[in-house]
Protein backbone atom coordinates (compact mmCIF):
# COMPACT_ATOMS: atom_id res chain seq x y z
CA UNK A 1 0.00 0.00 0.00
CA UNK A 2 1.45 3.08 -1.15
CA UNK A 3 0.95 6.11 0.76
CA UNK A 4 2.15 9.68 0.94
CA UNK A 5 4.05 11.82 3.59
CA UNK A 6 0.82 13.98 3.86
CA UNK A 7 -1.13 10.80 4.67
CA UNK A 8 1.24 9.80 7.03
CA UNK A 9 1.22 13.17 9.13
CA UNK A 10 -2.56 13.17 8.88
CA UNK A 11 -2.10 9.60 10.63
CA UNK A 12 0.63 11.08 13.13
CA UNK A 13 -1.83 14.19 13.95
CA UNK A 14 -4.02 11.70 14.87
CA UNK A 15 -1.99 9.98 17.26
CA UNK A 16 -3.02 11.03 20.79
CA UNK A 17 -0.55 12.39 22.86
CA UNK A 18 0.38 9.68 25.42
CA UNK A 19 0.66 7.69 22.25
CA UNK A 20 3.57 9.82 20.85
CA UNK A 21 6.40 6.90 22.79
CA UNK A 22 4.39 4.22 20.62
CA UNK A 23 4.97 5.98 17.19
CA UNK A 24 8.47 6.97 17.79
CA UNK A 25 9.66 3.70 19.06
CA UNK A 26 7.48 2.24 15.97
CA UNK A 27 9.33 4.65 13.18
CA UNK A 28 12.57 4.55 14.93
CA UNK A 29 14.04 1.16 13.80
CA UNK A 30 13.27 2.20 10.11
CA UNK A 31 15.38 5.56 10.31
CA UNK A 32 18.31 4.07 11.95
CA UNK A 33 20.64 2.83 10.09
CA UNK A 34 22.21 0.46 12.67
CA UNK A 35 18.85 -0.60 13.84
CA UNK A 36 18.13 -1.05 10.21
CA UNK A 37 21.02 -3.47 9.67
CA UNK A 38 20.65 -5.19 12.83
CA UNK A 39 17.41 -5.69 11.77
CA UNK A 40 17.98 -6.89 8.72
CA UNK A 41 20.72 -9.34 10.19
CA UNK A 42 20.48 -13.24 9.90
CA UNK A 43 19.74 -14.99 12.56
CA UNK A 44 22.54 -16.41 14.84
CA UNK A 45 22.10 -20.31 14.30
CA UNK A 46 25.31 -20.92 16.08
CA UNK A 47 24.88 -23.71 18.92
CA UNK A 48 26.03 -22.52 22.49
CA UNK A 49 29.33 -23.91 23.10
CA UNK A 50 29.94 -25.74 26.98
CA UNK A 51 32.23 -22.57 27.37
CA UNK A 52 29.22 -20.66 26.45
CA UNK A 53 26.59 -22.21 28.77
CA UNK A 54 29.58 -21.73 31.48
CA UNK A 55 29.69 -18.08 31.03
CA UNK A 56 26.24 -17.33 31.00
CA UNK A 57 25.77 -19.24 33.99
CA UNK A 58 28.63 -17.25 35.82
CA UNK A 59 26.57 -14.21 34.66
CA UNK A 60 23.54 -15.43 36.13
CA UNK A 61 25.17 -16.24 39.28
CA UNK A 62 26.87 -12.79 39.67
CA UNK A 63 23.59 -11.19 39.15
CA UNK A 64 22.00 -13.84 41.91
CA UNK A 65 24.70 -12.78 44.18
CA UNK A 66 24.28 -8.93 43.14
CA UNK A 67 27.82 -8.61 41.92
CA UNK A 68 26.66 -6.27 39.20
CA UNK A 69 27.96 -2.61 37.83
CA UNK A 70 25.35 -0.78 36.84
CA UNK A 71 25.68 1.04 32.76
CA UNK A 72 25.93 4.20 34.59
CA UNK A 73 28.70 3.69 36.71
CA UNK A 74 30.39 1.77 33.59
CA UNK A 75 29.70 4.89 31.85
CA UNK A 76 31.32 7.23 34.55
CA UNK A 77 34.12 5.04 35.47
CA UNK A 78 35.42 5.33 31.06
CA UNK A 79 34.27 8.97 31.43
CA UNK A 80 31.46 8.87 28.89
CA UNK A 81 28.41 9.58 31.00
Amino acid sequence: MAITREQARELLDAVPDDRLADVAAALEPLVDPMLVMLMNAPEDDETLTDEDLAAIAEGKADIERGDIVSANDMKRRFGIA
